[in-house]
């Protein structure tokens, strides 16, 4: 391991990482960032964590053709998650908490639905996959163009939501954010592939395997969940914690730091808890 700036950089089964802290009774944290982004834009949350938090053991990993990662064969959800997977087995992380933001927190739960975890801390994720499904199929051709450029500046424009944020946050955004076409077109591969619909149902039973696991989940976002996005969220994650820290665009844990390494603290008491059947009348 090579220490960078009070973090030690490494690899786990091939994905780059920053690795912090020491294994102990904590259940260790396991961060996945965004398209287009890297394992840097966990840096402030996670050095507020160590002065709230200190020692907590802690991964923030590059994904396939992010920052320190090469290139991979393949960038389907199933594929990613394997790989994170691979990267938590090589790390010797048991049962983590597994914080994701936007693109990579659709990976945390899918995660969660499949491997033992202790929890999750969803940023910015968005629940109904099958709407934003139709915006990525209706934009595929101009995507696939020599217009990708323009095109992704647009869809960067609307979800980012930099305007909301300061100077320093947006200095940050930009210097961790890097689109290249074929990386984005491999990552949105199922949703161009698979069907809204599908891709709902795919979503509900990952949340139901969630749910019925008992872990603690959270969902932090930068401005009120719609209305659709709230009613989702109560029919199946009904015991999910939603935070809102508003004004902070589409990156809560750049715009708030320590009170997202503060959220990151109170999880160090997370475990899985015992699932009481309701009864059926």
């Amino acid at each position: 391991m090579l220490e960078l700036d009070g973090f030690r950089f490494g690899s786990f089964a091939g994905l780059a990482a920053d690795d912090i802290g020491r294994a102990d009774q904590r259940p260790p944290l396991v961060l996945i960032h965004g398209l287009t982004f890297d394992r840097r834009s966990w840096r402030p949350a996670l050095t507020e964590l160590e002065t709230i938090d200190p020692g907590r053991r802690a991964i923030a990993l590059d994904l396939p053709a992010h920052g320190d990662s090469p290139d991979s064969i393949s960038y389907a959800m199933q594929s990613l998650v394997g790989r994170i997977h691979d990267a938590v087995v090589a790390a010797h992380l048991d049962e983590p908490v597994v914080v994701g933001h936007s693109l990579g927190a659709g990976a945390a739960t899918l995660y969660a639905a499949q491997y033992p975890t202790s929890g999750v801390v969803s940023v910015e994720g968005s629940p109904r996959i099958g709407d934003f499904a139709r915006m990525a199929q209706s934009l595929e051709p101009v995507l696939r163009s020599p217009g990708f450029d323009a095109a992704w500046g647009r869809i960067s424009d609307n979800v980012f939501r930099l305007g909301e944020v300061s100077s320093e946050v947006r200095e940050v955004v930009h210097a961790t954010s890097q689109a290249r076409q074929d990386v984005v077109l491999g990552y949105w591969q199922d949703l161009f592939e698979r069907t809204p619909a599908d891709l709902d149902a795919w979503t509900e039973r990952s949340s139901a395997a969630v749910r019925l696991s008992g872990v603690s989940y959270v969902g932090v976002f930068g401005q009120d969940p719609s209305s659709e996005d709230a009613a989702w969220m109560r029919t199946n994650l009904p015991d999910a914690r939603l935070i809102v820290w508003p004004d902070s665009g589409h990156f809560p844990h750049l715009a708030h730091p320590r009170r997202f390494a503060q959220l990151l603290a109170e999880t160090a008491t997370w475990g899985r808890k015992p699932v009481v059947a309701r009864a059926h009348r």
